[in-house]
C-alpha cells in the first residue's frame, strides 16, 4: 500500500507534449476546491471536524496551506481551498486509508461534497507576482477532446472470477444521455485474476454521470448480483457503505496521450504490479515512456491512459486495429525496481460505446 512518506520524483516544471491533455506529472503547484453542503444545524460540528482534521493535514508532505470559507448567502454552503506543492503528495494523500480515517467525523455533518482539483497556470498581484518565479506554474493550457477519464477497480474472492465476469458482460447498457450536457461515451470493463477494472469516459459532468449511472435499474442489478463475490462487503442501501467502498474503488486517470493520428483503435489493458509504495512513481515513469510514443510515427498505440491509486497501476490503450497488443520495450532505467512481476495484459469482458459518442 502506498504510504504517505512515498516521494515521487522532485517536482520541476517542464514543458509537456502538446499531445497530453492530461498529467499530474508536470511539477506545477495544486489548488485543491472542496465544496460542501452542510446539514442545517450543525455548522458548529462541522467547523470542530474541520479544525481537527486541517490540523492533521498541515503534516501531510507537500501540504502548502488551506482556507475555509462560509458562504454569505447561504450558511450551510461552505468552501475549502488547499494548495499543494504538486498533484502527486495530493493524491497520495487523498487516496490513502490514512485519508479515509480523517474525513469520516465530517461525514454525519455533511449532507454533499464535490472536489475539483487545479494546476496553477498563472498568478498576478502583490506578493504572488513577486513570488511567482519560486511557484512552479503549468507551462501552457492543455488541448483535450472534451473526454473525461475515469476508472473503478475492485477485487472479488478467488474462485469467483468467471462467474463474475459471467455477470458483468451481460447486462443491458445504461441509458448514455444524463443531461443537456452530460452523457456517457465509452464503457471499457478488464479483469486481471480476481481484481475487476472498469474504465469509463464522459462528456460533461463526471460526477452526475456517476450518479446516473448508479440509479439505473440494470445497473443497480449487476451491482447487487455480485455483491456476494465482493472482497470488501458493501451495502448499496447504506449511503456510508456505499460511500467508503467507491471511495476506495476510484481509480483515478493521472496520464492521457494522444497520437495525432485519429484512426479507431482496438482496447487493451495492462495491468503492473507495483511493489509497495512504487505506485506514484511507476506511473510517472509509464507517463513519460508514453509521451515519447507518442512522438513516434511508427508506435501501434494510438491513445494511453494510465489510472493508478496506492499500488494498481493500469494502462489503458488503443493499438492501430490488427497490430494487437504493442510488446513492452526494455524497462526505462528504474521501472525495474518499482515493479514486483511482470506486466501482464488483462481480459476484456466488455467493452461499449455510444453510438452518437
Amino acid at each position: 500500500m502506498t504510504t504517505l512518506s512515498e516521494k515521487p520524483s522532485a517536482p520541476s516544471t517542464r514543458q509537456v507534449s502538446k499531445r497530453v491533455s492530461q498529467s499530474v506529472f508536470d511539477g506545477s503547484r495544486l489548488r485543491v476546491v472542496l465544496l460542501v453542503d452542510v446539514h442545517d444545524g450543525a455548522q458548529q460540528q462541522f467547523l470542530e471536524a474541520y479544525e481537527q482534521l486541517c490540523n492533521q493535514v498541515a503534516q501531510v508532505p507537500g501540504h502548502v496551506s488551506d482556507q475555509l470559507c462560509q458562504s454569505i448567502e447561504n450558511p450551510s454552503q461552505w468552501l475549502i481551498t488547499s494548495e499543494w506543492e504538486s498533484a502527486p503528495p495530493f493524491l497520495t494523500w487523498v487516496n490513502s486509508e490514512e485519508h479515509v480515517r480523517m474525513v469520516e467525523p465530517l461525514h454525519s455533518c455533511v449532507r454533499d461534497t464535490r472536489s475539483l482539483r487545479f494546476h496553477v497556470v498563472r498568478e498576478t498581484g502583490g506578493a504572488a507576482a513577486r513570488s511567482a518565479g519560486r511557484r512552479r506554474l503549468q507551462a501552457s493550457p492543455r488541448i483535450g477532446d472534451g473526454v473525461i477519464r475515469h476508472a473503478l477497480t475492485f477485487t472479488v474472492r478467488p474462485g469467483s472470477e468467471a462467474e463474475v465476469k459471467r455477470i458483468l458482460a451481460d447486462y443491458a447498457s445504461p441509458r448514455a444521455r444524463v443531461d443537456e450536457t452530460t452523457r456517457l461515451c465509452r464503457t471499457s470493463l478488464f479483469m486481471h485474476g480476481n481484481r475487476v477494472v472498469r474504465a469509463i469516459e464522459v462528456r460533461g459532468d463526471l460526477l452526475a454521470a456517476l450518479r446516473h449511472v448508479a440509479r439505473q435499474p440494470e445497473v443497480r442489478a449487476v451491482e447487487e448480483a455480485i455483491n456476494p463475490y465482493l472482497e470488501q462487503e458493501r451495502d448499496l442501501n447504506d449511503q456510508e457503505s456505499a460511500r467508503v467502498f467507491f471511495t476506495r474503488a476510484a481509480l483515478p486517470a493521472v496520464h492521457h496521450v494522444t497520437a495525432d493520428e485519429l484512426t479507431e483503435g482496438e482496447r487493451l489493458a495492462r495491468y503492473y504490479p507495483a511493489r509497495p509504495g512504487s505506485g506514484m512513481r511507476l506511473a510517472e515513469l509509464l507517463a513519460q515512456r508514453d509521451e515519447a510514443a507518442a512522438d513516434d510515427p511508427g508506435s501501434p498505440v494510438l491513445r494511453s491512459t494510465i489510472f493508478q491509486r496506492d499500488d494498481v497501476v493500469v494502462r489503458l490503450l488503443d493499438v492501430r486495429p490488427g497490430l494487437g497488443a504493442p510488446p513492452e520495450p526494455g524497462h526505462p532505467a528504474g521501472l525495474e525496481a518499482l515493479l514486483d512481476g511482470e506486466p501482464v495484459g488483462m481480459d476484456l469482458v466488455t467493452d461499449r460505446r455510444s453510438p452518437d459518442a
